[in-house]
This record gives structure tokens, C-alpha cells and sequence, in this order.
């Protein structure tokens, strides 16, 4: 998956309003709030990569690219020259359809709501308003995804290549709290468990079944055990179903499991667990799948950013900046994992991801922009 890089495209003629414009902000936000675009469902995925093209060519003067993936198109745009810097997001959301017409985008005692506000379509926003500062903007590119939030399976290659040909890579998912950036995240992935039985009557015969419920049982008081306090490993069951109906022997359990690794070769042991699972029901089999997908991103990977950006805060005007690790993964694990330096959680400020209640505080998002187009300078 190929990205040619050239120079921007056609000037858009009309005027655009003044960047810095809280008004503004939040305007091209309520766009992109009100499009619905839940992971994997392409048409809508298409709609809203089509609105967010058209702020960038609105505040940017020059058009997007979208890139067709099959889980809904990228969206990429170039300023053009020696690529330098890559800013990465992505404008899927975890929200069903009917979200948006249930909790529309309202701004209200401060705050920005609506699905998707803070992760992270605010960080969209952002974004093209810190480059749009920017009077030069030649060896920046954007590059915001449609498939993050179910594992980036499309767009990894991509997020690889923009990152090694631009060399140093800038996240916009939410800020950790009080606005607070990301220098290191875990790695993260999803393990399913599937137990295999055989049905039987349970009233008349369950001795002639196998109960894959039981041996599910069983297991998950296994995989509980898989965490580890002393290296931040997190083995989590989150998920779990069995059975059809109430007087039939369970043919089948299913356990979806979350895990969070920091520590190098933690990957490898709770790897290693999984795959030896076995259960003392006879004749149940068990089948492992999923895995860590995400590695972890060091601390050592925003070793040269995070001054960078905390020097630009300076230069703005604004409060110290601080950094954080955080348990929570993103694309910023894929790009420091090449390598490639990576500051991540430069989106909004607020809360709630994932939740009816998410939000972004409208007063942090003027100084926030401030700041990219600060940092941005600096690279």
C-alpha cells in the first residue's frame, strides 16, 4: 500500500475563517461528531473520511487523499517537501449506529460532548488547526485511520511507511488527564478461548454430553492467574458465552481475554500460558486464538520528542507540560516498535472515552492547537 508523496494540491480559492477561532474549532468538531462512524461499517466510514477531507482542504488549502481499505477508507494529506513529521489519528469510534441521533453533539457548561468527541475526533480537530497556524507547512503530513479502534488491521502497513519516510511521529489520541501527554503505553492484545463439548440432553442424559461450560469455568480461573503486579501485566477475562438453551448440555463456551504487557518478554510468557491451557473435563478440546498485537511502546521511544514538545508549551505561553505512561494502546505502539520516534496523546483534553458520557473541555483546545503548531515549528 503505496503513498506517493508530491506537492499539495490546488489552492481551494474561497475563504476560510481565522484558525485560531474557538468558533471555528468547534464547528468543523460538530461535523465530525454528527457523521457516525463505527468501526467496520464502510459506508458511513466513507461519509465521515469524506468530512474530514473537506476540513483539512477547507483549513489546509489543499486536498486530502482518501485511500481505500477494506475496513473504510484512510484519509492522508501532505504539505508537501522532505516529509519530517507525522501526525497520526484515526476517525473511527466504538459507538453503534443511532449514537449520534440519541447524543448529538451539544456544547454545554464548558464541555463538548456527543460520540467520539474526545476519542478522538477532537484530536482531529486539533491537528489540522495546529498546522493551519503554521506558515510553512512543507514536511508535514497527516494521516488519520479507519480502523484503530478494532487493531489497525488495514492500516498498519501504511502507519509504517508514512512513519519511516517522515521519522518522527506525533499521536493525537486523547491527552492522559489534565492534559498530560503520552511517553509510553503497553502493549495490548485479545485472546479468545474457544471450548469445545458435546450436547446432550440435561435433563434426561447429561452424562452422555460434555459440558464445555464447566471446563470454560475452569479455565477462566486459570487465565486470572496469568497477570503479574511486579511487571504491570494485566491478564484480564472480559467476555464470555456458553450454551443455547437451559436444559441442553453446553456444546460450546467462548472467553474473550484483554491483556496489557509493559516488561520485555512478558509478550512471550503469557503467550506461552495461553497456549498451554488444558482443562480436567474429558474429552472437552480447547482452541486459543488472538494474541498481542500491539507491542509495547517505551518510554525510551518520546525520549527526543517529549522535550521538544514540553520546550514548546514554554515558547506558547502555556503551563509545563507533563508526560505520562499510561495502559491504554494505540497506533503509537506500531510506529515506536519500528523504531521511529513517537510522542503520543497530543488530542484533546477531557474524559470519558468510550462512555455515554465523554467529553472534551472547550476552554483547553484553543491553547492545545497553540501548542502543536509550537511543537510543530520545532520539527
Amino acid at each position: 500500500m503505496k503513498v506517493v508523496v508530491s506537492a499539495p494540491r490546488r489552492a481551494v480559492t474561497r475563504q476560510t475563517e481565522p484558525v485560531t477561532d474557538l468558533n471555528v474549532m468547534l464547528a468543523d468538531l460538530e461535523l465530525l461528531v454528527n457523521t457516525e462512524s463505527p468501526s467496520l461499517d464502510v459506508p458511513r466510514l466513507t461519509a465521515s473520511a469524506k468530512a474530514v477531507a473537506s476540513i483539512i482542504e477547507q483549513r489546509l488549502g489543499s486536498a486530502a487523499t482518501l485511500i481505500d481499505g477494506s475496513a473504510g477508507p484512510h484519509v492522508h494529506w501532505s504539505g508537501g517537501g522532505s516529509p519530517k513529521v507525522l501526525i497520526v489519528g484515526h476517525h473511527d469510534t466504538v459507538f453503534p449506529v443511532g449514537s449520534c441521533a440519541a447524543r448529538p453533539f451539544k456544547v454545554a457548561d464548558g464541555k463538548a460532548t456527543g460520540p467520539g468527541v474526545f476519542d478522538m475526533k477532537g484530536g482531529i480537530v486539533l491537528a489540522v488547526h495546529g498546522v493551519a497556524a503554521l506558515a510553512d507547512r512543507s514536511g508535514v503530513e497527516i494521516l488519520i485511520t479507519s480502523d484503530e479502534e478494532v487493531g489497525s488491521g488495514t492500516s498498519r502497513a501504511l502507519i509504517e511507511e508514512r512513519a519511516l519516510a517522515c521519522g518522527n511521529v506525533l499521536v493525537f489520541e486523547p491527552s492522559a488527564d489534565g492534559g498530560a501527554v503520552k511517553t509510553a503505553r503497553k502493549g495490548t492484545g485479545t485472546f479468545e478461548v474457544v471450548v469445545h463439548g458435546k450436547a446432550a440432553h440435561a435433563g434426561l442424559e447429561p452424562e452422555k454430553g460434555i459440558n464445555s461450560l464447566i471446563a470454560a469455568a475452569e479455565l477462566i480461573t486459570r487465565i486470572a492467574t496469568f497477570g503479574d503486579l511486579s511487571t504491570a501485566t494485566t491478564v484480564t477475562p472480559t467476555v464470555a458465552t456458553a450454551g443455547t438453551v437451559d436444559n441442553v448440555v453446553p456444546a460450546e463456551a467462548r472467553v474473550r481475554v484483554d491483556v496489557r504487557v509493559e516488561k520485555a518478554g512478558e509478550k512471550e510468557r503469557v503467550e506461552g500460558l495461553f497456549a498451554s491451557l488444558a482443562t480436567s473435563v474429558s474429552g472437552a478440546t480447547i482452541e486459543v486464538s488472538g494474541g498481542i498485537t500491539r507491542p509495547p511502546m517505551p518510554s525510551s521511544a518520546s525520549a527526543t520528542l517529549f522535550p521538544l514538545a514540553k520546550a514548546a508549551a514554554v515558547d506558547a505561553g502555556l503551563p509545563e507540560l507533563v508526560g505520562v505512561g499510561v495502559g491504554g494502546g494505540s497506533d503509537g505502539n506500531l510506529t515506536a516498535a519500528i523504531g521511529v520516534p513517537t510522542l503520543d496523546g497530543l488530542g484533546a483534553t477531557g474524559g470519558g472515552a468510550h462512555a455515554d458520557h465523554e467529553y472534551v473541555l472547550v476552554d483547553t483546545m484553543v491553547d492545545r492547537a497553540r501548542l502543536i503548531t509550537a511543537l510543530l515549528q520545532k520539527l
